[in-house]
């Protein structure tokens, strides 16, 4: 039986930060509404707000496994932190005990919840970021928590709501134990469950005892299912007794092949010179911060011109491990790890998408967001910098390709006061203007951040993190985001399917051969399958046989629907392969579409457009240019609606009905949805 929760602390704590052990004595005192003076690490920061300090959750008969994220103590010692309550509301208590092989416990206590709900207050937010702009999203202190009552329960999706699992007979634990299987099939290996809400959503609350046993219960559940629960978030219930606490807990399943790792996508856009590159070198680094002159960027370029100029020219990919308990695998302190190590530490895995901000490299990063297929779209601000044309760009290009935004605002060391005031008010108004109509919410503490990751794919809520590559501030607010945002897509569906490859680089590797890459969009690829590769410039396909296949950099038996990978083609000439192209099933009758009909919205046009006009067509990896051959209505003028038919002009692609398509010619944007194929080959 795990220890119960320690005892909740009333109104008029005292401001004390203690570290008490055989030899210690007191090490500061609290600043009201600060950090632990003297009980943090090497920044004197104490325990980090966000989910920098999550528990880990084991079975009573797993031993001492719990874990939580807290400054390192010596044997038998203990840290107590207590910060006071402030303008009248309740206090936040924080017990960690480390040493002497002794189990680890952390039970903050929330601040009493204020008369609305966060969402409620979010809504009618001037701001639209849920209580200002003001810096520093996360940075020191202990996070002061709430909990909401929340919409009631969805029988389908990657959440469930569990009022109390005290004691289960053990026919009870097998129906939970199914039903916790089905909500990881549904979050593709992960899934949150929320213990103290009851069904319809109210979170009514349970004991600090029943609490404890209700987690220890979930854990029993987890390891059934060979997966792992971590404590995210705990709150105060908003509608039972006094002391009723709720928990957020994270089930993630260890991965036993490479076939189940869940491997986020995420596509990081900006303008030029916004910190995009610095911002994936220090999150996919060793865990060191950068130093203000382009060491962490140094990572990402992949060419000399790039580490010469300091800008991105073509799509690099960096990885980031998360495991079972939400650690960073990839943070040794010493080196950067291999691909291969990571993947082979991580539970999780986020690939990132460095892809070009400047506008000469426009197609480029046009090209990136629409072929790797990626889950979310990170929006790199500069916070000294502001809102650009070019943000305003891909801002636009991410919102018709329909894939979800998340704001990063960098910079904010360098950046004056009213300067990243200003930034952050502009990007507010933007996302909320009639043309986006999204829910901007500037995430300062991890009440906002579960709210953002749950509600994140429906496309509705746009998180927004002030962040800094040198000083660290706001990053495990990022991090903790990246942890817990959910794929888009649930692949698992697609892996029955007949085999589909879209291949976006090709590669002439010596003593190897030809080298494609892609992204697997349906069924499985094998070492020794067959393939129908195609089309050419005729519209034919041809057969081919797979050599060998790499996932991650890692040689493995195949990659499956939803996993970008890497093949080998036996006796292939790489002059016959091209971007664009497919590997099909060869069981599927392969077509050619030259042209199609489409309906488009002209995002700007500086004239009209009619009959004969030739834009070029981002559609998924195909990328070519297009005449219009007829339309619906005499001329086309920004913001209009019509039906187009196209006709590509060089060679016949593989598009099927329903596919989003970006247009593109000179400053000229539309965006379309393919309804029907009118002529193949």
């Amino acid at each position: 039986m795990q220890p119960p929760l320690p005892p909740l602390r009333g109104r008029g704590s005292t401001e004390v930060g203690v570290r008490a052990g055989p030899s210690s004595s007191a090490l500061g005192v609290v600043p009201a509404g600060g950090g632990v003076s003297g009980a943090g690490g090497k920044d004197g920061r104490g325990v980090r707000a966000g989910l920098a300090g999550p528990s880990r959750l084991a079975p009573s008969s797993a031993g001492p496994s719990v874990m939580a994220a807290a400054p390192p103590a010596q044997e038998g010692e203990r840290l107590v932190a207590v910060v006071p309550d402030t303008a009248g509301g309740g206090g936040v208590a924080l017990v960690v005990t480390h040493g002497g092989g002794g189990r680890v416990t952390d039970a903050p206590t929330i601040l009493a919840p204020p008369g609305r709900s966060r969402m409620e207050e979010l809504l009618a937010a001037d701001g639209g970021g849920g209580g200002g702009s003001s810096r520093g999203g996360g940075g020191g202190g202990v996070e002061l928590m709430f909990a909401d009552d929340l919409e009631p329960e969805d029988d389908e999706g990657a959440v469930e709501y569990k009022w109390s699992l005290v004691q289960p007979p053990p026919a009870r634990f097998l129906e939970l134990v199914t039903q916790m299987k089905y909500r990881l099939l549904e979050g593709s290996g992960e899934c949150i469950y929320e213990i103290g809400v009851t069904d319809d959503g109210r979170a009514r609350g349970l004991s600090p005892d029943a609490l404890t046993a209700s987690l220890a219960t979930l854990s029993h559940m987890a390891e059934e299912l060979h997966a792992e629960c971590t404590v995210v978030r705990r709150a105060r219930a908003t509608s039972g007794e006094v002391d009723a606490m709720v928990a957020s807990v994270l089930v993630r399943q260890l991965p036993e092949t490479l076939e189940d790792y869940l491997d986020l996508r995420v596509a990081v856009a900006g303008n030029v010179d916004s910190g995009k590159s610095t911002l994936i070198g220090v999150l996919t680094g060793c865990g060191a911060l950068d130093n203000g002159r382009g060491r962490a960027r140094a990572q990402v370029f992949t060419h000399k011109h790039e580490m010469e100029s300091g800008r991105t020219s073509s799509v690099s990919q960096q990885i980031m491990g998360f495991g079972a308990s939400g650690a960073v695998v990839n943070y040794t302190g010493v080196r950067s790890l291999t691909w291969a190590d990571v993947v082979a530490r991580a539970a999780k895995i986020v690939t990132f998408f460095d892809l070009a901000g400047h506008e000469k490299y426009l197609r480029t990063t046009v090209f990136g967001l629409t072929a790797h297929a990626p889950d979310y779209c990170m929006l790199v601000i500069g916070a000294n910098m502001g809102v650009l044309r070019m943000t305003k760009e891909h801002l636009a290009i991410a919102l018709a390709l329909k894939v979800p935004v998340v704001v990063a605002i960098t910079k904010i060391d360098r950046a004056p006061a009213h300067v990243y005031e200003a930034t952050v008010t502009h990007i507010q108004k933007l996302l909320k203007s009639p043309g986006a109509r999204k829910l901007p919410v500037l995430v300062k503490s991890a009440d906002e951040l579960a709210m953002c990751a749950q509600n994140i794919v429906h496309d509705r809520v746009v998180p927004i993190f002030s962040v800094s590559n040198v000083t660290g501030e706001g990053l495990d607010l990022l991090r903790g985001f990246l942890n817990l945002a959910p794929s888009r897509r649930n692949w698992a569906e697609y892996r029955s399917s007949p085999t589909e490859f879209a291949i976006d680089e090709t590669f002439l590797v010596p003593g190897v051969g030809t080298v494609v890459s892609g992204t697997c969009s349906a069924g499985s690829v094998g070492v020794g399958q067959s393939l129908s590769l195609g089309p050419d410039h005729s519209g034919a396909y041809v057969s081919v046989i797979v050599k060998s296949v790499h996932y991650k950099r890692v040689p493995v038996r195949r990659v499956v629907a939803g996993q970008a990978g890497s093949l080998a083609l036996k006796k292939v000439k790489r002059a016959t392969v091209r971007k664009g192209m497919v590997m099909l099933d060869t069981r599927v009758a392969p077509g050619a579409v030259w042209e199609f009909t489409a309906e488009v919205l002209v995002l700007y046009h500086g004239t009209t457009i009619r009959p004969g006009y030739q834009p070029v067509i981002h559609c998924a990896a195909v990328r070519q240019a297009a005449r219009v051959v007829t339309i619906d209505k005499e001329v086309v003028r920004t913001g209009d609606r019509a039906l187009l038919r196209f006709c590509f002009c060089y060679r016949p692609e593989h598009i099927k009905a329903d596919a989003r398509f970006v247009l593109r010619e000179g400053k000229t944007k539309g965006i379309g949805r393919v309804l029907d194929i009118a002529r193949t080959c």
